[in-house]
């Protein structure tokens, strides 16, 4: 090869050489410092997209994991509320067999049949009150809301501006509250109103505000509720003389009260406005729903509670129909139980009962097999995720995680060639200093 000195051949092999070096370098560097063997689609394209999917599939299996736990501890919370239903249940029957004995009187047999209806009515409640995040366990919620709607003047609406305008923060009412929804849910017909919301029928409430004896001021809540057997009314009244101006009580302006009629499951907020009307009673001005003020709401069913039989639990990574598991709960009240209108205060009702509840028992030990059964499913689903998502880790790790110690040994020639790449170049720079030498 000529000797020249435009050119330098041998620096530019140099060059090209460290180059490719130090990007072989750089790309093990990367490598090293993310412990993944595919940085990018250039490393291994096809390996890249399995180990994506294979890489969602194991977060997806560990929510699924997480499913499967929240399902058994759902279930667990419907079991043991079977389990109190069950204690109940027994006193039921043994309440039953001292009332069938024919030692007793119907006197005695009415104090049984006392604690027997308050059972009754405790079975209902656990089947309402039990639910997991929302989820109706053992039967509807009986979730109510109350509605504005002036039943006295046909208003439509659930405001209080617009409709029930006596109940208005200017007579001092700022809000009422449900502290029972069992009291109020009763007998929900599936009734709407004219804004397609469901309504609990027959079921409102009035407020009076009448004086008292001694210029004592009483506000009275009248319940009205259909309970199967026909409306009934119940009423509770407070004594809110207090409230009045300079009153031990008096609500101040910004301020607010509660009053609670626990009998009546209402809890009433007051403000300043309500001195006002308290005053007016005490000079013989009574106030209310017996008096032509708007005072009367009825109440809404709220159906978001309702009980839904079928549960579908996510517990696999994709949307196909063996992804899913359908757990069926059954109902554990008393229309389900058969016991709803049994009563012990005589011989052949308590008879009769002893029967009732033998068949309820047997109906609420079904109800807990089932149950039993889709947790021991449930163990089982769990244990195939966790051993699903080892072995699908692992095939990820096969295509994506790095071996550390042959890229190490990689990495460590790549330095070797750059180090010799840049002494290489400094050399063959050197070369032509050579041609000097030709022309002294």
């Amino acid at each position: 090869m000529a000797l020249n000195i435009i050119s330098n051949y041998a620096a530019n092999v140099a060059h090209r050489n460290l180059t490719n070096s130090d990007e072989m370098a750089t790309r093990s560097l990367s490598k090293l410092s993310s412990g993944t063997r595919v940085v990018s689609a250039r490393d291994d394209a096809a390996s890249m997209a399995i180990g994506a999917r294979l890489n969602a599939t194991t977060q997806a299996l560990k929510t699924a994991t997480v499913n499967v736990g929240q399902a058994n501890a759902m279930l667990q919370i419907a079991d043991g509320s079977m389990a109190t239903v069950d204690d109940v249940l027994v006193r039921m029957k043994t309440l039953a067999t001292q009332a069938a004995s024919g030692n007793l009187s119907d006197t005695e047999r009415g104090f049984l049949d006392d604690e027997f209806q308050l059972l009754k009515d405790e079975i209902d409640r656990v089947s309402s009150s039990t639910n997991f995040n929302g989820i109706q366990l053992l039967g509807d919620g009986g979730d109510v809301d109350i509605n504005f709607q002036n039943i006295l003047d046909g208003g439509a609406g659930d405001g209080l501006a617009s409709d029930a305008t006596d109940l208005s923060n200017a007579n001092g009412f700022s809000g009422f509250a449900i502290t029972d929804n069992n009291f109020w849910a009763q007998n929900f017909s599936g009734t709407l109103d004219v804004d397609g919301n469901p309504v609990v029928t027959d079921n409102s409430f009035a407020v009076d505000i009448t004086a008292g004896p001694g210029n004592s001021v009483i506000m009275t809540v009248s319940a009205t509720v259909d309970d199967d057997g026909g409306p009934t009314t119940y009423t509770q009244s407070i004594d809110i003389t207090s409230y009045q101006t300079d009153g031990a009580n008096e609500v101040g302006v910004g301020e607010q009260a509660s009053l609670n009629f626990d009998e009546v499951g209402l809890s009433i907020s007051i403000n300043s406005g309500l001195t006002a009307t308290v005053d007016a009673a005490v000079g013989g001005a009574d106030w209310g729903a017996a008096n032509g003020e708007n005072a009367t709401v009825t109440m809404l069913s709220d159906s978001g509670q309702a009980f839904q039989a079928d549960v579908n639990f996510q517990i696999g990574s994709n949307n196909t129909a063996a992804d899913r598991l359908s757990v069926t709960l059954s109902r554990v009240d008393l229309t389900s139980l058969g016991i709803d209108a049994d009563a012990i205060s005589t011989q052949a009702g308590a008879q009769t009962a002893i029967e009732n509840v033998n068949s309820a028992i047997d109906t609420l030990q079904a109800a807990r097999a089932s149950i039993g059964t889709f947790q021991n499913r449930l163990d089982f689903a769990g244990q195939n995720l966790a051993t699903t998502q080892e072995n699908t880790e692992s095939a990820r790790s096969v295509l994506l995680d790095l071996d550390v110690a042959s890229e190490m040994t990689n990495f460590t020639s790549k330095q070797i060639l750059v180090q010799s790449g840049v002494a290489m170049l400094a050399q063959a720079n050197q070369m032509p200093q050579n041609l000097l030498r030709l022309l002294q």
